[in-house]
């Protein structure tokens, strides 16, 4: 598998973005191996807050909450998703499926020993932390759903959805900076729309990125659709603590929560909540306010 890696002064002087960038080595699944970056804040025996980012941006979306947690005693870890970040950049759109997500997930997430962990998951980082949860119950003590969803292509996408996955597909420059942006309900400085177009010198790099909308299943006969169905099998069942905190002005997740209210037990008697004045990324949007909501979450469910 080729793979590009972005050159390390891309992340020099990064606004707001302080932490050390930690790296591992994580198996391709075609033999060879990719090397997966992540940041981990915070002591090494407190219970971990696993951050999962979606598309197209990276760990530097959680920048504004890592320190609230890390302040509240917890370790808080965010992985650079394949294909994005400081991690490795298979060439190939091919070279990216929704079932590898999970397993180079898993593998890092596996190597670190990570146990009695609270998923945080927006966007791609819910797909792909739903699955690791359910597949592993035993490494996950509760779960905060925010403005993500599992779907299992047994129901039509809303348009929202399609009209992102139409646009990631034919638009001829992929902005990635911009596309955050357009997700915002804030007004973005330059430099955190620099930021988020770091990781991707050129569109060589943007496969990942690109392939990513593609992955989302649509129909019943998707390659993840089998999978996805079996997760939902476990979350309907799952009575461990279930949080939704969506926001108020995301159209391609809106009602995401209710579903998982409807259907998963552990979400029954949560303090769920709607943050206001945020859009798809509520971590950029009212990061800090994200942040406090997890830290009540877990001292109100251990």
């Amino acid at each position: 598998m080729e793979a590009l890696r972005t050159p390390d002064e891309r992340f020099a002087g990064l606004s707001s973005f302080p932490f050390e960038a930690r790296y591992i080595e994580i198996p391709s699944g075609d033999g060879g191996s990719l090397r997966l970056g992540y940041v981990d804040e915070g002591p090494r025996d407190a219970d971990p807050v696993l951050l999962l980012h979606g598309e197209p941006s990276w760990s530097y979306l959680y920048r504004k909450m890592i320190p609230i947690l890390v302040e509240a005693g917890h370790r808080a870890v965010a992985p650079d998703l394949i294909g994005f970040g400081r991690s490795d950049k298979p060439a190939r759109r091919e070279d990216y499926t929704y079932q590898r997500y999970v397993d180079w997930t898993w593998a890092w997430l596996d190597s670190l020993g990570l146990r009695d962990i609270t998923l945080v998951g927006q966007d791609w980082g819910g797909l792909i932390g739903l699955r690791l949860a359910a597949e592993h119950e035993d490494r996950f003590a509760r779960i905060v759903a925010a403005n993500t969803f599992l779907p299992t292509g047994d129901r039509p996408p809303g348009e929202a959805f399609l009209r992102w996955q139409r646009y990631s597909q034919e638009t001829p420059n992929f902005h990635v900076g911009g596309i955050v942006k357009g997700g915002c309900v804030t007004e973005l400085p330059a430099e955190v729309i620099a930021a988020y177009d770091a990781p991707f010198p050129d569109d060589s790099y943007k496969a990942g990125a690109r392939q990513f909308p593609a992955l989302v299943p649509t129909s019943a006969d998707d390659p993840a659709a089998g999978p996805n169905r079996k997760a939902w099998e476990v979350l309907r069942r799952w009575e461990k603590p279930f949080l939704t905190a969506f926001s108020d002005s995301d159209p391609v997740t809106r009602g995401g929560d209710r579903a998982f209210q409807s259907m998963v037990p552990g979400t029954k008697g949560q303090p769920h909540t709607t943050i206001e004045g945020a859009g798809h990324f509520l971590q950029e949007d009212k990061g800090e306010e994200l942040a406090r909501v997890i830290v009540d979450f877990i001292a109100g469910s251990k």
